[in-house]
């Protein structure tokens, strides 16, 4: 029988705490007016750990993992989807950008996105543009790919379950810096069975300051989905971080990525594979511990 796929960061189930603002408060500024906002806290990643060892070689994980990166970078860009890019102004009074776009492999191997519906703006203090957008969505999905281990040194952390998954947390930090190529820097979340990962955050960091745009985000949190029960794709990301207006006021935004819909580029998947089955909304948890709302 084929193995089932597993569906993790509450693409199925409730399971993971929202980070700094609930999905019923988000819902609520969405359908009505918007209620001034709950205190806004940006996520940091722990100095140091200070773990036990873990049951298999941390080496092991490594080598494993990287090499299910490299498999499944593959296997994703043989795949077009849609994606959805949202920036919201968590303020009252706040507005918000909208595209929608599909993801392709052009001849040359590049990945584009081709905007199909056109930008919507509401925005008071931000200016967001289809340039932004382009850079955006143009950050490595996959950068710790076995050709690039050499460039970074990672550190065991500890183990926490995750919905369903039991996984291994390992820092990551580059080496050295470039200014021709950006590295990530954060944490990833391995499943012990798979050895792939299924969550990162952390953010892109070259020798040359910013992330390419006007934008304030850095810090980004990228949930997975496993598809033909065996590939783990990203297709929800998210980053929470401030603008400071002319009285020097921290203001707090919000940016989304979400993928769906995702068909093979020329008709088969990888290896003559089936489709991979669309993305699936996330669902609002009553519970504390909560999938990433969409909105």
């Amino acid at each position: 029988m084929p193995k089932p796929a597993r569906l993790f960061g509450g693409f199925a189930t409730a399971s993971f705490a929202v980070l700094a603002f609930s999905a019923i408060s988000l819902r609520a500024q969405d359908t009505g007016p918007q209620a001034p906002p709950p205190k806004f806290e940006v996520k940091r990643i722990p100095a140091e750990p200070h773990p036990g060892p873990p049951p298999v070689p941390e080496q092991v994980i490594i080598q494993r993992f990287t090499a299910n990166e490299e498999a499944m970078k593959k296997v994703y860009e043989t795949y077009n989807f849609t994606q959805s890019i949202r920036m919201d102004e968590l303020t009252d009074p706040g507005g918000k950008f909208s595209v929608t776009g599909e993801v392709y492999t052009r001849p040359d191997g590049q990945r584009y996105l081709r905007v199909t519906k056109q930008p919507e703006s509401t925005l008071k203090l931000m200016h967001f543009s289809l340039e932004d957008v382009r850079v955006i969505a143009s950050m490595p999905e996959f950068p710790l790919t076995p050709d690039k281990v050499a460039n970074y040194d990672f550190k065991y952390a500890g183990q926490e379950k995750l919905d369903q998954l039991n996984t291994y947390i390992f820092q990551v930090k580059p080496k050295l810096l470039s200014r021709k190529e950006r590295y990530f820097q954060g944490v990833v979340w391995i499943d012990d069975q798979d050895f792939a990962i299924v969550k990162s955050y952390g953010k892109f960091v070259s020798e040359i300051e910013g992330n390419g745009t006007a934008l304030p985000f850095t810090m980004f949190e990228t949930y997975r989905e496993n598809f033909q029960g065996k590939y783990w794709l990203p297709t929800y990301t998210r980053s929470d971080d401030y603008f400071k207006n002319d009285q020097n006021e921290e203001l707090p935004l919000r940016l989304v990525i979400h993928s769906t819909d995702f068909k093979p580029s020329n008709g088969m998947g990888a290896s003559g594979a089936e489709a991979a089955p669309a993305a699936q909304t996330p669902q609002a948890g009553a519970a504390s511990n909560t999938q990433p709302s969409p909105h």
